[in-house]
């Protein structure tokens, strides 16, 4: 009765979660695709696809971004921030695959890519560059564990290795952010042509670094306020200058794209996808303009506003390619089952549980 009363209203949210994530669960094992989501032949890839990993994945994307501007461009401030991304992407990815077997026919078979090789597809591209990453991403936070447990042997092989495992981390994310978008090329009367383009693999990668660098300063600013840390204002600033710049040439690209394409009057349609295709653009429009302001950069809450504002319209972006944008060439329409938004849900209130044990637990915030 006593551990019923010292549960936090969050705390019963987090074991609902569960509880009709587990359920769910059962149904998607026990009796198939079918019985656990809405997907059918003529829609095979759904909620679990869409977001659990064309999101997660470029969710994720703020372990590389940080990396590359900490070792390779050797701007050694935004070290304080770097191991918190670090664990950030390594979880984001381990969530990305226990989604990924989940949508799977036979998630038995998940390590098929592993032994049957076929080099012409694009998904086995993206499946052997997220093993690989998964297992790079693991090396980088490896240091924080050894730290906690003293094993200095072990923690000096490590760094004695940092600079390839840095230089090979950049490299495949890299590839399969931009391999996520080549994925759909293969569909050119099927996806609509707001969405489709030859540069939808550039377009994947560079909305993976706004994304990365949005999703820094969301996990600074609650990094700050549940477990008391200074939040690094000074070091959130600059990397919301450089969000302004990127999101700028981002939102510049899909417009000469549009333009290049005569794809411009599909905007001004009416129908579903223009209005959601305006809704992707103005989340991103409206935080890029407003993050070139000193005194908006300066405001940790009109701060964290703008990169949420990226990180939903990185989201609708996904899903639009991935469902708005296929329900016309698919002839269907899709709407996810209960069972699949609650699996989903269950699964990231899962990877932030883990996020607050593992700060509790070893000292991610240690170089701050």
């Amino acid at each position: 009765m006593t551990t019923l009363k010292r549960m936090t209203p969050w705390t019963w949210v987090f074991t609902a979660l569960m509880l009709a994530g587990a359920y769910s669960l059962f149904l998607r094992l026990f009796y198939g695709l079918g019985a656990a989501t809405n997907l059918t032949d003529a829609f095979p890839w759904g909620m679990w696809i869409g977001f659990d990993v064309l999101c997660g994945v470029g969710l994720a994307a703020g372990g590389f971004t940080l990396v590359a501007i900490v070792h390779i461009f050797n701007i050694e401030r935004y070290t304080p921030i770097l191991r918190p991304a670090i664990l950030t992407a390594f979880l984001g990815y381990l969530l990305v695959i226990i989604a990924l077997m989940l949508d799977l026919g036979r998630p038995d078979r998940i390590w098929h890519p592993l032994v049957m090789w076929n080099p012409h597809s694009a998904m086995f591209e993206v499946a052997w560059c997220v093993i690989l990453y998964t297992t790079v991403l693991s090396l980088e936070f490896a240091p924080v564990v050894l730290e906690r447990f003293r094993l200095n042997g072990a923690l000096k092989i490590v760094h004695a290795i940092s600079i390839p495992l840095v230089i090979l981390g950049v490299i495949l994310s890299t590839l399969h952010q931009s391999s996520l978008g080549t994925l759909f090329l293969i569909v050119p009367n099927k996806l609509h042509p707001l969405w489709y383009t030859p540069m939808l693999p550039f377009f994947f990668f560079v909305s993976a670094l706004t994304v990365g660098l949005a999703m820094t300063i969301f996990e600074s600013w609650h990094s700050a306020r549940a477990f008391g840390k200074q939040l690094e204002v000074g070091l959130l600033r600059g990397m919301a200058r450089v969000l302004a710049v990127i999101g700028s040439v981002y939102l510049a690209m899909r417009c000469l794209d549009l333009y290049r394409r005569h794809a411009v009057g599909y905007v001004f349609e009416g129908g579903v996808e223009s209005w959601l295709f305006g809704l992707e653009i103005s989340l991103m429009l409206i935080p890029v303009v407003l993050l070139y302001q000193e005194r908006i950069r300066a405001n940790p809450t009109a701060l964290y506003a703008c990169a949420m504002s990226v990180v939903f319209a990185f989201i609708t972006n996904r899903l639009n390619i991935s469902i708005t944008g296929m329900e016309a060439g698919a002839g269907a329409h899709y709407v996810p089952k209960w069972s699949e938004i609650a699996i989903t849900l269950a699964i990231i209130a899962f990877g932030f549980a883990v996020f607050r044990m593992a700060v509790k637990k070893l000292p991610v915030f240690a170089e701050g």
